[in-house]
């Protein structure tokens, strides 16, 4: 009986450490670009904040066969595209922006159109400095604009590189 007790009181401990840990992440102004019929990639975007030390270390979606955490940035003239396999740096009490241009999070393979004024399921899953993993289901509303305040990056050539 007491072996019983411990794991229930182990297991609702790390119950609630995951969920305080979940509420430490804050999203907010989400959105991914809107596709036209044929087109298999797209962009997540939004802004990404952590009450502390975290990293973004996964994507799934529904929609989309593959799912990547990605950055754009400059190689001499020309801006290429990565995925970020190792994830994202979520620094304490700092707020990352997940915008065109910039990191980001690409949906490739997608299964459908992906029409404006619709929403899509995005689970993210978070890493916090002690390895403990959580994730969290956004339903993210599909624009061809990003939410009002938010600009739409760079926007130039784009190189695909794995």
């Amino acid at each position: 009986m007491k072996h019983l007790t411990l794991r229930v009181i182990l297991v609702t401990s790390l119950l609630l450490s995951l969920q305080a840990f979940a509420q430490n992440v804050t999203i907010s102004n989400p959105w991914i670009r809107a596709t036209v019929q044929g087109q298999k990639a797209t962009g997540a975007f939004m802004t990404v904040s952590s009450k502390e030390n975290a990293k973004l270390v996964a994507a799934s979606s529904p929609i989309a066969s593959v799912v990547e955490i990605h950055e754009m940035k400059m190689d001499k003239d020309v801006m290429k595209m990565s995925a970020l396999p190792n994830g994202l740096d979520l620094p304490a009490g700092q707020a990352v922006d997940l915008k065109p241009g910039g990191f980001h999070i690409m949906l490739m393979d997608l299964k459908m159109p992906l029409n404006k004024d619709t929403t899509v399921p995005l689970t993210l899953t978070f890493q916090d400095t002690a390895g403990k993993k959580t994730q969290q289901v956004v339903q993210v509303p599909v624009s061809t604009q990003p939410p009002a305040g938010q600009s739409m990056g760079a926007q130039h050539n784009t190189q695909h590189t794995h």
